[in-house]
C-alpha cells in the first residue's frame, strides 16, 4: 500500500525518535501521548534532536524545518483513522500494548499495518487483539533511533508475506538495515545480548575481575566499541532486568536468570546513565 501518513503511539524516548526519523524521510507523522504534558515533553525532545542534527551537519536548517512541519501531536487515538501505518511505541507492558492494539484495530482501516516497537514482548499476543492479525508485525528500533542503523522486524506466524515485505521496504526507505526474526523471546539481538550482559554482572558479583578490566578486555580483545558494563549503563540496568525477567518467565532458561546484584542495583535506583549512577558514576557529567 502507499504509505504517506504514519501514526506513532507514544512520544517517549523511542516514540519521539521514530516520529523524527519518519518525518525526516518525508512522511507525515501523527504522534499521540496520553496527556498534553507528556506530549509537549516528547515534541520538545524531537525539536532538540533535530537541532543537534543541524549542529552536527547531519541536516540543513531547511531540512529540519521541513521535518518539524510534518509532525503533528495529539492525545486522541481516534486521529489515527487518517494513518496508513501505525507504530506503537508505548512502555514495555504487554497488557497495555494489547489494549492499545484492540483500540487501534477499531479506529484504523482494514488495510492499515499495525506495528509494535518492542524489544522482548510477544507480538502474537498483540495480534490476537485485532481482527487483522496478518497485518500485525514487530518493528524493534534501536536507541537512539535517528542514529543507529538497525531495524529488527519480528514476524509472527500470522503475519502475511505482503505485510513483511511492505515493512521491509518501509524500513529500508528510512535508511535502516533490516534483519528478520520470528516471534521468539528476545528476538535476535536480545536473545544473544542479555545473557552476555548478565554474565558480565555475575563476574563482578563473584569478584572474578574488576568492572574496568572486564570492559577493557572486551573492548580491546574483541574490538567492541564499549564493554558490557558500560553498555549496561547505556541501555539501562532496569531495562535489561525487565527484558531478562520477561524472557525467563516465558522460557525458564537459566541464562536469563538475573543476578542478585543487578536486581539490587535497580532497587537502589542505579539504572545507569539516565539515573546518574550504574556500574559507573555519571553524576558529574
Amino acid at each position: 500500500m502507499n504509505i504517506k501518513t504514519i501514526g506513532v503511539v507514544g512520544c517517549g524516548l523511542m516514540g519521539s525518535g521514530i516520529a523524527e526519523v519518519c518525518a525526516r524521510h518525508g512522511y507525515n507523522v501523527i504522534v499521540r501521548e496520553v496527556n498534553d504534558d507528556f506530549l509537549q515533553k516528547g515534541l520538545e525532545r524531537v525539536q532538540g534532536s533535530l537541532a543537534r542534527a543541524v549542529d552536527r551537519k547531519k541536516l540543513s536548517a531547511a531540512e529540519r524545518d521541513a521535518a518539524w512541519a510534518r509532525i503533528r501531536g495529539t492525545t486522541a487515538l481516534s486521529d489515527f483513522a487518517a494513518c496508513d501505518l501505525v507504530i506503537e511505541a508505548a512502555i514495555e507492558n504487554l497488557e497495555l500494548k494489547k489494549q492499545i492494539f484492540k483500540e487501534l484495530d477499531a479506529v484504523t482501516r482494514p488495510a492499515v499495518i499495525l506495528a509494535s516497537n518492542t524489544s522482548s514482548l510477544a507480538v502474537t499476543d498483540m495480534a490476537g487483539m485485532t481482527r487483522k492479525p496478518d497485518k500485525v508485525i514487530g518493528t524493534h528500533f534501536f536507541n537512539p533511533v535517528p542514529v543507529l542503523p538497525l531495524l529488527e522486524i519480528v514476524r509472527t506466524f500470522l503475519t502475511s508475506e505482503e505485510t513483511l515485505q511492505t515493512m521491509r521496504a518501509f524500513g529500508e526507505g528510512l535508511g535502516k538495515t533490516i534483519i528478520v526474526s520470528k516471534d521468539a523471546p528476545g528476538f535476535i539481538v536480545n536473545a544473544l545480548l542479555i545473557p552476555y550482559l548478565l554474565d558480565a554482572v555475575r563476574m563482578v558479583e563473584n569478584n572474578f575481575a574488576t568492572k574496568e578490566d572486564i570492559d577493557t578486555g572486551i573492548r580491546l580483545g574483541l574490538n567492541h566499541p564499549m564493554g558490557p558494563l558500560t553498555l549496561l549503563d547505556f541501555v539501562g540496568l532496569d531495562t535489561t532486568l525487565f527484558i531478562a525477567d520477561e524472557v525467563f518467565k516465558e522460557i525458564k532458561d537459566a541464562r536469563f536468570a538475573a543476578p542478585a546484584l543487578l536486581r539490587r542495583m535497580v532497587a537502589a535506583g542505579y539504572n545507569g546513565r539516565k539515573s546518574g549512577k550504574g556500574f559507573y558514576d555519571y553524576s558529574k557529567q
